[in-house]
Order: structure tokens, then C-alpha cells, then sequence
């Protein structure tokens, strides 16, 4: 070794020939605890147009662990042409990612070695030789000295992984999660919050802690809680299938004790009658661990039913699972559960690549916008007469239906599945089961080709129906092509595993934040393998305005508001909007510092399977023969500073002028030739150009025409003197260009 030449070494030959050799003599095993190149990011998924990639990132070169999904350490190396310490702050940020205290930067000569345990006072970085590098023990013991674990925890937090030997892992914030719920619960913490973005593995993760506290004999009977029957079966059927012949789902109301793992709908084990209250079966000191999955649905709420469950067994540890904690003034799931001891958001999905970015397309429809009012004494299709007042854009699909609304919607959605591709799977959240049932008429009446390859082209997938409930799993397999298109009300806001899903669609108004995120959920997850690596939303209520709340921590890609001509209209360069500010955003962090409008919840977060007929409630008045139409088209962004704003309207106006005039002369034609130069300035104004606007953006006094030849066609500026001045030059010198207009 000593002969090698070190200077003529690549990296990787500072590896092989110096660091592994290193750490192996320190008395590491190369078989369960050196790693190389540990990749511990997806790599974010950039979308141009309709072709997306993923940035390139880098990997770790080694990670040591303790024991598999236990890790210690992170090193860097370098060629020995750089620093020895070159690596270092490379390694700090994979460390961070890892939540591990301990980083070696090479380049071959040597370490320095940072260790973040050491006391006040003490050098956190120091040089050591390749024979200093410590052994897994000593590291360890720095490790266990640091957290305080005690002796009665070190069997638990140092139970192994469950490994089905296909060589699958935990990404880096599951080992997180799961380390560092382990190191709660075996330190006495007996009520644990995790908050991880949906799409990310909550259950996955969940069958991990689990496992591992019932191996160690830490926890010996288990109950997994969840509100939606999907959920149970599909936690019973994939993640906590290892299990075997130890678990059982809770049935006919009756919990065997023969079993150590209970899967169980909050319904099948309590209900407002006293015979329903299967769990007080057993005796309150009969689980030591519930898990409670989606836990913002109503157990954190001292009003819940289901909070009687957790009350009877409040002896035992009790971890609840959400992507979305809620805290209002009603129901806290910190109150109850506690800070969460690790969160994974959104935002850091999208960014680590995990997760599915997404775009957003607002569509305005006139009628929600300008509101609608019957004239007097106007009765509705049912001989009913309607209130006399102006119903807006919260009231339409809940207590006032306009058939021609619908079916504008629903040609939007078509229109926009023929410009992508009619078979993206499409998920469309409606008001109410009604709302659902008339959305998919409309669907099968605008789609008869597709309907008639296959009848499931179009379904209702509500809570009521069991021929649609029957559908989920071919909605939701991607392997199966039908149905394509589902609509819905609240059974698929949550938990619903749709990795193909290419489409979301708003037609529902949403208030609660903890529902935007759900039902944003049912898009973010990606599946390669069949072309899945970003969505859209289409949002018809503004729904995606709640993008503006401080508490919303992920990132469109681009929003822009559109009409649904333009969607129709194969012709239209809405979809080349998208990408017109990209690269001003694309590294930034997106937000907005507007207010949400307020919207009226359709039902509640607070209760399990909500009845989603709860429309017979509502007093509701269905009319037809309403002129719809579209509004003016708006495109928004978001700009580097996180604003959500309207594109320059100078880029706007010039935009939308150049489609009808391609050129000076034919704009000036036009003019010339129009009898009331009126007519074409109100025409504009409906294409969305406000004069006042564009004025202040200019910010010169200008005439319509002399502003529209300045802004598009790059026309001096001229006010209405400077015009007349150049019309009396024009007719007094040879060399001067013909006017642009007549004076």
C-alpha cells in the first residue's frame, strides 16, 4: 500500500485500494454493514410539455450501519488530487438525511473524521489515519451514550428489519420514521404522532414497527385501526402479509384472542348501540399497541365514537398515522398524540423525486363566477319554486343544479382526456353521490365510443353503490384498463392506492385543508413502469386556491387558469402556457401570499365512512336551460419569489393579439377598416385584456390602438401629441415612413 502512487488514483480506486481496506482492518463486516453508493434520493421529476425526466443525483459512496436499517456513518471520497476534507460537506448532508451523527471525508492520506456527539468544547472535526478509523462498537457506544438509550431499550431499538430477501429496503425518511418511533415507544412514550405525505409508504412503514416491537416481544398483541374497508384489506393483503397465520381481520363483531394481530374498521368493533361495542369483549388491558391509521379522521376528536376505543384502551401504546394532521378548534391530533416525532412532507417527496409533481389547470365558467338568480316566481324541473336570490359557485351541485353546468364540465374533462389520452386513468371528486351519479351520465353520454368498447369506461364509485365499490380494485390495478374514469364524492379522498392516476378533477367545494391534501394525495404516486411520473389537476371550484395557505406544503409545477374553449379547441397553445415560466421556478420554493376564498365543506373530516347520501338532507333545486359559457382566460404562476401571479399582461395582450393579427399591417387593416373601433376594443376586453392594466404596465397615457402597437408590435410609444406631431412630419419630408394609422 504504501507503494501505490496515490496521485494517479480515481476515486473509485481510493475506495477499493484505501478506504474499504481501512474500514474491514477497523472490524466492519463487508456482508451486513458497509454499503456502496447508497442512493438515497430518487431524483426530482422535471416536466416539459408532456415528456417528464428525473435529475440526476448523487449517492452516498459508503454508508456504515450498525446492523441492516440501522446506519452510523457516512464517507466521502475524493481523488487524492483534492483537500482531505473535500467530501465533507457533501457527506454532512447525506448524514442529515440519514439522521446520523457521524461523517469521514478522504482522499485517500487519511480521514477527518465529524462527529456530532462530542461535548461542548471538544473539536467536532479532527484528522485521524486510515489505522484510526473506529470500530462499529465504538461508534456505536458514542451513538447509544448520545440518545441516553438504557439497557432495557437496546433489545428493541436493535431488533432486526423485517427482510423478505428481495433485496428491498426502506427509503431514507422510512428508516427514520420507523428508528425513531422505535426509540419512542421503547422509552416509555405511549402516545406517537407520524405525519408522512400520502404516497409515501405510511403503511409500509407502520408493518416495520410493528414487526419489529412484536419480534422483540416488546408489544404481543396488536391492533391496526383504519375507517375504510380498502385500507384494512389492502394493509392485510401487501405490507402486513408477512404476518401469516398471527393476524386476522375483525368480523361479525367478534375479536378472537386466539389471534396477536387485529386488523379492524372502527365499525366493526363499536356503534352507538351497546351490543355493537365489540372491543369491550376483551378486557382493556388485552392490546398493548394500536396503530391508527389516517388518525385526523375523527380519533384524535374527544366527540368521535371512535374515541371511545382508544379511551377503553388507554393503557396501551397508541401510534397514530396521518399524512394530514388536523388541528382545529374541535379536534387536535397534537393534543391527543403529541408533536410528531418525525415528519415527511409533501413538498420534500415531490422534491426527493418519490413523489409525482403535478400541474394545476383552473377553469372558469361564467355562471360561477357572475352568479345566477331566477326570475320571480321561477319554479325548478320538479314544479318546485326557487328561492329568490343569486346562487353562486359554492351553491351549484349542493343546493342549486344547472344540467348545463354539468355537462360543461363534463365536456371539459373530455375534451381534455382527447388532447392527452382518453384512457388516463381520472379520478372526478364531486359534491355528493348525486352530484357523482349525474357527472357520470353526462361522461357516458359525451363518450359513446369509449362506452361502447367497454361499459366500466365511466363508474360511480360511492359509498352507496356496491356494483361501483366492486370496481375499486380494477380502478385502482394497473393492470387493468377499466374503468378509466371514476366519479365520486368522499370514498376515494383517502387511502385509495391509485398509482396510475394521470388526472384529478375539482368539481367539489373544498374548505378543510386536511381533505385538499387527501384528495391531492390520490395523484402523487408514481409507477414507472406505466408511464406515471407526474398528474394534472382540473379544477372547476377554485378548490386549488387553498394552494395559498401557509399550512399546504407542496408544489404545483404550474398553475394556470383556462377556459374551456381553449381546452376544446385543438388549436389552443394552453398547454405550451405551462411551460413558459419553468425555468424561472423550477428550483425555487413555490408558494402563494393570497387568501383562500371561503368555501363550504360537503361533510366532515371528523367521522369514518361518511353517508355520502347525505344530499336528501340539503333542500336542492334542478333547473335546465341556463346559458353557460366560459369566462375570460387567466394564466397564473408562480414567480421566484413564491407569488402566485397573472403572467405579465403586456405578454398577455401580445399573446393573445398575435393569434388574430400576425403582423402590423393586418392589425392596422382591421383597424382601418372597422366602422366602430369600439366593437374591437370590447372584443379584446372579453379575450381578458383590461386596458387599466396594461396602462399601468406601460405606464404611459396611450390610446387603445397606440398601446396595442407599442406592446405587440414593438411601436414607439406615442401619446396622442407625439402622433400628431409625426403626422405633420410624415406629410412634410420625403424620408419619413408612412404613419402607421391615419391622423
Amino acid at each position: 500500500m504504501a507503494d501505490l502512487n496515490l496521485s494517479t488514483l480515481t476515486e473509485a480506486d481510493i475506495i477499493t485500494k484505501r478506504v474499504l481496506p481501512a474500514i474491514l482492518d477497523a472490524g466492519w463486516s463487508d456482508t451486513t454493514q458497509i454499503r456502496q453508493e447508497v442512493k438515497l434520493r430518487d431524483g426530482k421529476v422535471i416536466v416539459r410539455g408532456k415528456v417528464a425526466a428525473r435529475r440526476t443525483v448523487k449517492s452516498a459512496d459508503i454508508v456504515l450501519y450498525y446492523k441492516p436499517g440501522i446506519p452510523l456513518a457516512v464517507i466521502e471520497a475524493k481523488a487524492n488530487k483534492h483537500e482531505i476534507g473535500k467530501g465533507m460537506q457533501q457527506g454532512i448532508e447525506y448524514a442529515r438525511l440519514l439522521d446520523v451523527p457521524f461523517v469521514f471525508a478522504t482522499n485517500g492520506d487519511g480521514f477527518i473524521f465529524r462527529d456530532a456527539t462530542v461535548a461542548d468544547g471538544e473539536l467536532m472535526e479532527k484528522p485521524i489515519t486510515l489505522g484510526e478509523f473506529p470500530s462499529p462498537s465504538e461508534l456505536w457506544q458514542k451513538l447509544c451514550l448520545s440518545k441516553g438509550y438504557t439497557e432495557a431499550q437496546l433489545p428493541v431499538i436493535t431488533q432486526d428489519y423485517y427482510d423478505d430477501g428481495s433485496g428491498k429496503a426502506p427509503r431514507y425518511y422510512q428508516l427514520q420514521a420507523i428508528n425513531k418511533t422505535i426509540e419512542a415507544v421503547s422509552g416509555g412514550q405511549n402516545r406517537v404522532l407520524l405525519v408522512m405525505a400520502t404516497g409515501t409508504g405510511k403503511t409500509y412503514t407502520a408493518f416495520q414497527i410493528i414487526w419489529r416491537l412484536w419480534k422483540a416481544k416488546s408489544k404481543k398483541r396488536i391492533l391496526f385501526l383504519a375507517d375504510r374497508n380498502i385500507l384494512v384489506d389492502q394493509t392485510k393483503n401487501n405490507d402486513f402479509l408477512p404476518f401469516g397465520t398471527a393476524m386476522t381481520k375483525v368480523t361479525g363483531r367478534t375479536i378472537d384472542p386466539a389471534f396477536e394481530i387485529h386488523l379492524a374498521l372502527y365499525q366493526a368493533i363499536t356503534g352507538p348501540e351497546e351490543d355493537q361495542k365489540a372491543f369491550k369483549q376483551v378486557a382493556p388491558d388485552f392490546f398493548d399497541l394500536i396503530v391508527i391509521d389516517e388518525c385526523h379522521r375523527g380519533s384524535a376528536s374527544e366527540d368521535s365514537a371512535w374515541r371511545e376505543i382508544l379511551d377503553y384502551f388507554s393503557a396501551a401504546t397508541q401510534i397514530g398515522l396521518t399524512a394530514t394532521p388536523k388541528e382545529t378548534h374541535e379536534v387536535s391530533s397534537t393534543d391527543y398524540f403529541g408533536d410528531p416525532v418525525y415528519i415527511y412532507s409533501l413538498k420534500e417527496g415531490i422534491e426527493d423525486g418519490f413523489l409525482a409533481p403535478y400541474k394545476v389547470v383552473r377553469v372558469d365558467i361564467d355562471v360561477d363566477l357572475q352568479g345566477w338568480r331566477p326570475t320571480k316566481g321561477q319554479t325548478d324541473k320538479n314544479g318546485e319554486l326557487i328561492d329568490d336570490r343569486i346562487y353562486n359557485q359554492k351553491d351549484f351541485d349542493r343546493t342549486m343544479v344547472i344540467d348545463e353546468r354539468t355537462e360543461l364540465v363534463a365536456k371539459t374533462i373530455t375534451d381534455y382526456l382527447k388532447r392527452t389520452n382518453p384512457m388516463d386513468k381520472t379520478i372526478i371528486f364531486c359534491n355528493d353521490i348525486d352530484h357523482a351519479e349525474r357527472m357520470r351520465r353526462a361522461l357516458v353520454n359525451l363518450n359513446p365510443e369509449q362506452v361502447k368498447k367497454n361499459d366500466k369506461y365511466v363508474m360511480r364509485i360511492t359509498g352507496d353503490d356496491d356494483i361501483g365499490k366492486a370496481q375499486l380494485d380494477n380502478f385502482i390495478n394497473p393492470k387493468k384498463a377499466y374503468p378509466v374514469i371514476a366519479t365520486t364524492s368522499e370514498l376515494m379522498t383517502t387511502g385509495v392506492d391509485a398509482k396510475t392516476c394521470k388526472l384529478v378533477v375539482l368539481d367539489q367545494n373544498i374548505q378543510s385543508m386536511t381533505k385538499f391534501k387527501q384528495i391531492i394525495g390520490r395523484g402523487t404516486r408514481i409507477d414507472e413502469r406505466y408511464g406515471k411520473l407526474w398528474f394534472t389537476i382540473l379544477d372547476f371550484k377554485k378548490a386549488t386556491e387553498l394552494f395559498a395557505d401557509e399550512r399546504f406544503d407542496g408544489i404545483p409545477e404550474k398553475v394556470m387558469d383556462t377556459t374551456p374553449q381553449d381546452i376544446a379547441d385543438p388549436e389552443s397553445d394552453f398547454e405550451e402556457q405551462f411551460d413558459e415560466h419553468e425555468e424561472e421556478t423550477e428550483d425555487d420554493v413555490i408558494g402563494a401570499d393570497e387568501d383562500p376564498a371561503p368555501y363550504t365543506v360537503t361533510g366532515s373530516d371528523d367521522v369514518g365512512p361518511l353517508p355520502e347520501d347525505d344530499e336528501n338532507k340539503v333542500r336542492k333545486f334542478h333547473v335546465n336551460g341556463v346559458a353557460v359559457g366560459v369566462f375570460a382566460q387567466r394564466v397564473q404562476y408562480y414567480d421566484a419569489d413564491g407569488k402566485l401571479v397573472t403572467e405579465s399582461f403586456k405578454d398577455y395582450t401580445r399573446k393573445t393579439l398575435l393569434k388574430e393579427y400576425a403582423s402590423l399591417d393586418d392589425f392596422t387593416r382591421k383597424w382601418q377598416s372597422a366602422e366602430r373601433k369600439q366593437a374591437i376594443i370590447k372584443e379584446l376586453e372579453q379575450q381578458g385584456i383590461i386596458w387599466e392594466v396594461l396602462a399601468e404596465e406601460v405606464g404611459k397615457e396611450l390610446d387603445p390602438f397606440d398601446m396595442l402597437c407599442h406592446v405587440v408590435y414593438g411601436q414607439p410609444p406615442l401619446t396622442r401629441k407625439e402622433r400628431r406631431r409625426t403626422c405633420v412630419n410624415a406629410t412634410t419630408s420625403p424620408n419619413t415612413p408612412t404613419p402607421r394609422r391615419r391622423c
